[in-house]
């Protein structure tokens, strides 16, 4: 026996109110939940993991990279977010494969310049420090990609190589619970760990908060 689809104003009411529950519970309650709860067990996280200078001024967040160009700095990965870069509101990768000529001709260019200001660097560029990553604003850098830029930053600062490495290996983060992921640094706390310890940079090209480009 074949069932009654005629639509009726009963049913029209039914409906209504199956999708106004629906509206309720999944656009207003739960997210409601959520965020409640990631701001009572995970305030810092929820509220964007921002971080603060030595003054107390938030400066940035880890989540999000920022670009330092002056050379007593921890210098990020290229990236590709807006016209000039470190734009959050337009992140994004090159889309440039690995078969692209106008790719090789701006990472050969990169390597050289990350050679000439970088002379006293150990071993060839790390290849991230010449390739932008998918979101174009990761803030992270491999442990080695980070020790590499270590006698520049110690010459603009005037220390021994050991005291910039010794920061370095101090703010590494390891893997998440002990095995996901790779060990790696936080450009933006490095760079706050240098300044607290050392003093802030003063000759431009990015202070800790500040974003730059090259």
């Amino acid at each position: 026996m074949a069932r009654d689809t005629t639509f009726t104003p009963t049913l029209l009411g039914r409906s209504a109110r199956v999708t106004l529950v629906t509206l309720l519970l999944t656009g207003l309650a739960y997210p409601l939940l959520v965020t409640g709860l990631a701001q009572l067990l995970f305030p810092a996280r929820a509220g964007g993991s921002l971080v603060e200078d030595g003054k107390g001024l938030v400066v940035g967040s880890e989540l999000v990279g920022q670009g330092f160009t002056a050379p007593g700095y921890l210098w990020p990965r290229p990236s590709a977010a807006g016209d000039t870069g470190w734009d959050p509101m337009a992140s994004g990768g090159s889309n440039l494969g690995p078969t692209s000529a106008k790719l090789r001709v701006r990472v050969v260019a990169e390597v050289e310049r990350l050679r000439r200001e970088n002379p006293a660097a150990p071993g060839p560029v790390p290849v991230e420090l010449v390739t932008t990553s998918g979101s174009g604003l990761d803030p992270h850098l491999s442990p080695a990609a980070a020790r590499w830029q270590a006698p520049r930053i110690a010459t603009a600062r005037g220390l021994a190589p050991d005291r910039v490495l010794a920061v370095i290996d101090e703010t590494t983060e390891g893997r998440d619970l002990g095995f996901l992921g790779e060990p790696r640094v936080n450009v933006l706390l490095v760079n706050l760990a240098l300044d607290r310890r050392f003093g802030a940079v003063t000759d431009g090209g990015g202070t800790p908060g500040q974003a730059s480009t090259r």
